[in-house]
């Protein structure tokens, strides 16, 4: 039996360069999000892409797998902001995600900063949308913030 099964729409009219579309999640928890090639490869104007959403999903992710691995240590995060960025580039022939870099920054009261580093770095690892950059290349820079 599956953990879980999420869909998400896309409607598409038109060509490449000037059609437009729109993304809607299964969820309701977006509402339309509109996309298109120009929002993708130029300027966002207020439109998503495809990198955008792959970005969403890793960030949440790795916050979650970075979570779990903290809990595991009895390390209870106050506050984890994770920011994914995804890169298209063209590789092998065509338009490729080459790379996923995560910036972490977290606040973990008594945690070490090299305990910190490993389970940052083990996260990775853990996050089942990592899994599918595995041709990409995958960083994180993590930076543990002290309590305050």
């Amino acid at each position: 039996m599956a953990i879980a099964v999420r869909m998400a729409q896309t409607t598409w009219e038109g060509p490449l360069a000037s059609g437009t579309g729109t993304v809607r999640m299964g969820s309701g928890a977006t509402g339309e999000l509109p996309v298109t090639w120009a929002a993708r490869t130029e300027r966002a104007d207020g439109k998503t892409s495809p990198e955008e959403l792959a970005a969403a999903a890793h960030s949440a992710c790795y916050a979650m797998a970075l979570a779990l691995r903290l809990g595991e240590h009895k390390a209870v995060p106050e506050r984890l902001a994770i920011t994914a960025t995804v890169t298209l580039d063209q590789a092998g022939g065509g338009p490729t995600i080459v790379s996923s870099h995560l910036d972490v920054t977290a606040r973990v009261p008594g945690l070490g900063k090299t305990a910190f580093d490993t389970m940052a770095g083990e996260a990775s690892d853990l996050c089942p949308v990592s899994r599918p950059f595995a041709g990409a290349e995958v960083t994180v820079d993590a930076t543990l913030e002290p309590a305050p």
